[in-house]
């Protein structure tokens, strides 16, 4: 045991990896994420509808297949695999075979055609989705000192951060291809290299079909200055704390993930394909059909939500095709 350890020094990547997932991990409280933050699938209905027709899409590219797989990977307490069933045309919802793939247990009332994992099953055919899964990959945090050299950043279970040893190896051959740091203290960077590793094995499960992963995400000539780690409690931004008692996580460097033939795109653009946008309806419907009028737009509320610049229309969505066409491309 080194003196760092023994002293509850330890970095990011295993102090978070305790604190969300350990025995009493944020992530196995019973309340669940849905407790503590509001994702595209508790926004609206709408998002699990837009999941559906995606799923619909990579059937017709897999010529309908007897069986079609739906993963959903960190699958909270399972809403988006809930709505998407719901969503779904009947002769499709018929033929799927549901995953919710999370570290917690299986949550009570749950749709009993899911089938609920802590990995996803080999051999999919079909979509596997990551919905704000990536961000929770623990990852180790650099920032460079005063001599202008990265540094691994040490914490404490209280939160307390100090520098340990420079940053070498793999990690440091990824700061320098996807995050590299001007030599200026104080700036950081989250290293992303195990979300990229998490990324490509949770890909590498589709034998055919599509893995999307959708998530707070920055490119390489926008990277931040200081990193986005962060905590959430309750619906509020806090402090990250690694001892269970919130949320930790970052923003994720989609673009290091991307495999050969993967695709990024935003939210917006992704859901705009889909059917989902912000558009009013026209005023006309007020006076022929008043409630319908009422209904759409609330609907083209919660599309807006989803869909807004500086909100969740910028979410990432990191698109791999496996054995068929691209089912976003725009006709």
């Amino acid at each position: 045991m080194t003196d760092d350890t023994a002293a509850g020094w330890r970095g990011w990547r295993a102090a978070a990896e305790d604190a969300l997932y350990g025995p009493e991990g944020f992530y196995r409280r019973p309340e669940g994420p849905a407790g503590h933050f509001r994702t595209s699938v508790h926004a609206s209905a709408l998002f699990a509808g837009a999941v559906a027709r995606l799923l619909c899409r990579v059937d017709e590219a897999l010529d309908r297949p007897a069986a079609l797989d739906l993963v959903d990977l960190g699958a909270g307490r399972g809403e988006l695999v809930t709505g998407v069933l719901a969503a779904l045309p009947a002769e499709v919802a018929a033929r799927v075979r549901a995953y919710g793939v999370e570290i917690a247990d299986r949550p009570e009332g749950l749709d009993p055609r899911v089938e609920w994992r802590t990995d996803p099953p080999k051999g999919i055919t079909g979509l596997l989705f990551a919905n704000e899964w990536l961000d929770n990959v623990p990852v180790e945090v650099a920032e460079v000192d005063s001599a202008g050299l990265p540094r691994l950043v040490l914490v404490r279970e209280d939160g307390t951060e100090r520098l340990g040893e420079p940053v070498a190896g793999a990690e440091a051959d990824w700061l320098t291809r996807w995050w590299p740091l001007a030599p200026e203290e104080g700036l950081r960077a989250e290293i992303g290299l195990p979300r990229d590793t998490a990324w490509a094995s949770a890909a590498a499960t589709v034998d055919r079909g599509l893995a999307v992963a959708v998530d707070y995400a920055h490119a390489l000539d926008t990277r931040p200055p200081f990193g986005t780690l962060t905590g959430f409690r309750e619906g509020r931004e806090t402090p990250p704390v690694p001892d269970g008692s919130c949320d930790i996580t970052a923003h994720v460097a989609l673009d290091a993930c991307a495999l050969p033939g993967a695709r990024l795109l935003t939210q917006r653009a992704a859901l705009r394909v889909l059917g989902v946008s912000g558009s009013r309806p026209p005023l006309t419907l007020a006076s022929t059909d008043p409630a319908g009028y009422v209904r759409a737009l609330a609907g083209a509320g919660e599309a807006a939500e989803l869909t807004a610049p500086g909100g969740l229309g910028d979410f990432g969505w990191l698109v791999q095709s496996v054995g068929i066409p691209d089912p976003l491309d725009e006709p």
